[in-house]
């Protein structure tokens, strides 16, 4: 499904998108969804995040803004209780794209701004995500809010390739 500029209410799925760009315009461009506190909701953000990136033919890395809003969809649902949904919000900018989870939980993400004492185990399958996140981003961090807190990645734009002249 496609989010047209200038929709108030996209359904994405699970629920409406907002999506809010003036016409007069061309960015910041933003979408935001609730999800459900469930498994089902990664694949739902990571198709937010592509149609989005898609829709404006913006030129952050479409697949890394895929990996890394799933790693925080999925530690927010991992990592925090069930009781109500999570809100996704996905801003696109000239400069780039900003990324947030928005969780009930107030308790600040484990080593996100900060590297691990220990590297994650090479044998585990978890513990990988918050190092992709500080990694593979141009900054990341998060901040209260009124009901829990928003755990964000930013990517930069990345520039055009050049023509030569023919």
């Amino acid at each position: 499904m496609r989010l047209k500029a200038g929709q108030d209410d996209n359904l994405l799925q699970n629920g409406p998108a907002v999506h809010d760009r003036s016409p007069h315009s061309p960015a910041p461009a933003s979408w935001r969804i609730a999800l459900p506190h469930s498994a089902a909701a990664v694949p739902v953000a990571r198709a937010l995040v592509r149609t989005a990136l898609t829709e404006v033919e913006h030129t952050a890395d479409g697949d890394t803004a895929e990996l890394l809003t799933a790693e925080l969809v999925a530690n927010a649902v991992e990592h925090t209780s069930g009781g109500s949904p999570i809100e996704l919000v996905v801003e696109l900018m000239p400069t780039g794209c900003q990324v947030e989870v928005h969780d009930p939980d107030p308790a600040p993400p484990g080593d996100l701004t900060r590297p691990g004492v220990e590297p994650p185990d090479p044998w585990q399958e978890h513990g990988r995500g918050l190092l992709l996140i500080r990694a593979l981003s141009s900054s990341c961090g998060h901040r209260p809010t009124g009901s829990g807190k928003a755990v964000w990645f930013r990517l930069p734009a990345v520039p055009a390739p050049r023509r030569s002249p023919e």
